[in-house]
């Protein structure tokens, strides 16, 4: 109070009880900012340049762009704007072979491109085996051979070494054109990229071609339990290099392989670290994540889907409820109750639920019984850093609470009796999710509290059509035609006028989290939902391509199955028998176009 006001000439001040400020005034836009050194005056760095007509690019802002939440004058479906370089990615692959590098990038751009961010993975080995010859490199006639065995990848091999370099430099190329010119929002560089020397030539491409505002994330992935290594070992012997040898010599050349990319193996760490550049190292693929310096919304994005990432084996279901009163009438939306045929689906379904749950319990048992750690020859274990070992060694008899399935085979009503068949063993959870819709929930009405964990998710919800919920598509072509004739030119980006009306983009926004907890969970689930998240679901596990999400055909009376394994994910199909009241796997089934394309 007993202060004074500082002296100003020619400007007026707003008189009010704020203390004045003691900080330095922000410092004009066209100068970097560097910090004040205690007895030195405050200084800002060389001008930069503004836009006055001549060619040197404006720093843009960048932020988040997220496909039917976000649109701007240059990106109008929220996509990445081309000329952004900034808010794109390239994420660089590093760790030693069988790893698990090649699984998790086809997650990550499953995932990426499900969240309509268009990813491609560039795989610097499927170049090497499929390119006869490599431009620029002379290569002899012995040299097909030694691109099969381990002496290729031996670092003194300097012919090799060469070669492995320039399609290493090709496919990087191959990517930055992607970034750069195709509109591709994300590329990711799939090799062991294991020495220090080449993440150096990886980083000077990339700034050389893209200049500095490309975003860079290394991502490695180690294994430090043995058997999970052994077991990664056996299942690359599947793969291109080695599919026609003699498993024995193959898993042989495969660790002297290994062996060689060891003597100049550096982990990511302290040299990036001192660089800051950003990188994400996964141990034991998803057990233990280590996180550096992640920046932009697309690293993040890949780093929290990284985070829960879980390679447990389990089942994931997906099914539409049954049929509904308005599903008879031909009307979308609402809130209609199940009609009978829907009430009898339901108990189908938990009754073929129980069963297929003890089915899943039998052959985990069975599986144990034949797994061996480490690994012996013919096992086919899978790389699940959660799995600890159980050696069941007596059979036990069934449980006693039996019922029988229309074909002749018995199912259990209680998961919790198969602790009678191996004291080792416990049976997984499993859940129950649906809608907060009626036809939803009374479809999972029949399923056991206290065997199966039920729970109602705003999320799973179908798509809410607005002003015309209630219509059927007929009166919709007749008293909205405009609006008909844009949903029917592309039905992805379409979102349906008045208050709480969604599109398809809303769904896939609103579902990421239950994907996130799909992906991070190690039960079993079940999903009741509806046409549009059932499709929206479907696309994400299938790793379906833009075009397809809305247009999929998912009839009800279908039920999906989904099991996450170490090369992808099994897929089965089964359909409900009217008449026999029960589910029959469709064999060979493949997801296809919906013949009315309007649903």
């Amino acid at each position: 109070m007993h202060g004074t006001l500082p002296e100003v000439t020619g400007v007026s001040i707003a008189m009010n009880d704020t203390p004045t400020t003691t900080a330095p005034s922000s410092p004009r836009m066209k100068g970097d900012y560097f910090p004040v050194e205690e007895g030195k005056p405050l200084t800002l760095g060389p001008p930069r340049r503004q836009n006055s007509g001549t060619n040197t690019p404006r720093v843009r802002p960048t932020t988040l762009d997220i496909p039917g939440l976000t649109k701007s004058k240059v990106s109008p479906d929220g996509r990445i704007a081309q000329r952004d370089v900034g808010a794109k990615l390239v994420i660089v692959m590093v760790g030693l072979p069988a790893r698990g590098k090649s699984y998790i990038t086809k997650k990550l751009a499953r995932y990426l491109n499900w969240l309509q961010h268009d990813t491609k993975i560039f795989n610097v080995g499927e170049r090497r085996r499929h390119e006869k010859a490599v431009p620029n490199v002379p290569k002899e006639p012995e040299d097909e051979a030694m691109e099969q065995n381990s002496s290729f990848f031996d670092p003194d091999n300097t012919k090799a070494s060469q070669i492995r370099e320039q399609v290493a430099r090709e496919t990087l190329d191959e990517l930055l054109d992607y970034i750069l010119n195709k509109g591709g929002s994300v590329g990711i560089f799939d090799a062991t990229n294991s020495t220090l020397d080449r993440r150096k030539m990886v980083m000077d491409r990339i700034r050389e071609r893209a200049g500095p505002d490309l975003n860079v994330l290394f991502l490695e992935s180690r294994c430090v339990d043995e058997n999970l290594l052994e077991a990664n070992m056996r299942l690359k012997l599947n793969g291109p290099d080695y599919r026609d040898m003699d498993p024995v010599v193959a898993l042989e050349d495969f660790k002297k392989r290994i062996k060689v990319y060891e003597k100049a193996y550096v982990p990511l760490g302290d040299y990036e670290e001192k660089n800051h550049m950003p990188y994400i190292q996964m141990i034991d693929v998803g057990r233990k994540i280590i996180s550096h310096q992640i920046k932009g919304f697309l690293m993040a994005q890949a780093n929290y889907y990284l985070l829960n990432f879980n390679l447990a084996p389990r089942q994931i279901w997906i099914t539409r409820h049954g049929l509904s009163h308005d599903n008879i009438s031909g009307k979308i939306g609402g809130d209609s109750d199940l009609a009978p045929e829907g009430v009898q689906y339901a108990k189908s379904l938990a009754k073929f639920m129980d069963e297929k749950r003890h089915e899943w319990d039998m052959k985990q048992i069975e599986d144990m019984r034949k797994t061996h750690f480490p690994p012996q020859p013919g096992d086919a274990t899978p790389p699940n850093p959660y799995y600890r070992p159980q050696s069941p060694t007596a059979e036990r008899p069934r449980p006693n609470a039996n019922t029988s399935a229309p074909n002749g085979t018995s199912t259990t009503s209680s998961a919790t009796d198969l602790s009678a068949l191996d004291e080792d063993y416990t049976p997984k959870a499993f859940c129950v999710w649906t809608s907060m819709l009626k036809r939803s929930i009374s479809t999972a009405q029949f399923f056991n509290d206290e065997e199966y964990d039920t729970k109602q998710m705003r999320m799973l919800d179908e798509l809410n059509a607005g002003v015309m919920e209630g219509l059927t598509y007929s009166c919709i072509s007749t008293q909205h035609p405009t609006e008909y004739a844009a949903r029917k030119r592309d039905k992805l980006h379409y979102r349906y006028p008045g208050p709480g009306g969604e599109g398809y983009l809303d769904i896939i926004n609103r579902l990421r989290p239950v994907i996130v907890e799909l992906e991070r969970m190690t039960d079993h689930v079940l999903l009741v939902g509806h046409r549009s998240v059932a499709r929206v679901l479907l696309a994400y596990f299938r790793g379906l391509k833009r075009e397809e999400v809305a247009d999929l055909d998912v009839p009800i009376g279908m039920l999906y199955c989904l099991e996450p394994k170490p090369y992808g994910v099994d897929f089965k199909a089964y359909r409900w028998h009217k008449e026999k009241e029960w589910f029959y796997e469709v064999p060979n089934f493949e997801l296809k176009r919906a013949e009315d394309d309007m649903l």
